[in-house]
């Protein structure tokens, strides 16, 4: 990873993925989670202030090692245990069946090999566990989608390997998921080939 991966990009992503409108989203999405917990894509630690008030220790892994100063701000500052892996989301070193919830937020869109990673969630999700993602990708508007792929090469330089083209309810289908409420969407203020939203719990 180079400078700008490690230095520049998490200022960047925690500056742009701050705003009141993802708060609620995560909130939301959020809201529901239970038991043991997994987050996919830890980040800046941005998903801490919306867990559930039961929630009182969560696992996470992020391969960025430069988000770490910005995220140990904000575990200092809450009541929930973290335990954090540097770790790439194709790579889970846990045991069948650990956890009630594993969540990502805005991850699945950066993932190298987001088939491969989707196939360790599934693997490491209790039977009964859920599932909760929120994430951008590609819109169900033929038009949006001819921009999406036209700025897709630049979005993964600028956006440190985040793709606007990934059809998410279909990854996470094709994977072994099936989802118990899903919502599509375009995120109010936000260009339409950046803000085409998916919402929704799966489950195995």
């Amino acid at each position: 990873m180079g400078f700008y991966s490690q230095v520049i990009f998490p200022r960047l992503i925690d500056l742009t993925m701050s705003t009141s409108p993802m708060g609620n989203y995560r909130q939301d999405i959020l809201s529901d989670v239970q038991g043991e917990v997994l987050e996919i894509g830890f980040g800046t630690g941005l998903n801490l202030p919306y867990y559930p008030k039961h929630i009182k220790k969560i696992t996470v892994i992020e391969p960025n090692p430069g988000m770490k100063p910005l995220a140990g701000k904000r575990i200092q500052k809450s009541d929930i245990k973290v335990e954090n892996f540097v770790l790439q989301g194709e790579e889970l070193p846990f045991a069948d069946e650990s956890f009630d919830s594993v969540v990502s937020t805005w991850t699945l869109c950066s993932i190298a090999n987001i088939d491969q990673a989707l196939r360790q969630i599934h693997r490491v999700l209790k039977p009964e566990g859920r599932f909760f993602v929120l994430e951008h990708g590609l819109s169900d508007d033929p038009k949006v989608e001819v921009w999406q792929n036209r700025l897709n090469p630049i979005q993964k330089v600028v956006g440190d390997g985040c793709h606007l083209n990934r059809n998410i309810k279909q990854l996470i289908e094709n994977n072994q998921f099936k989802f118990l409420e899903l919502e599509q969407f375009y995120m109010a203020d936000l260009p339409k080939f950046v803000g085409y939203m998916y919402k929704g719990i799966a489950t195995k």
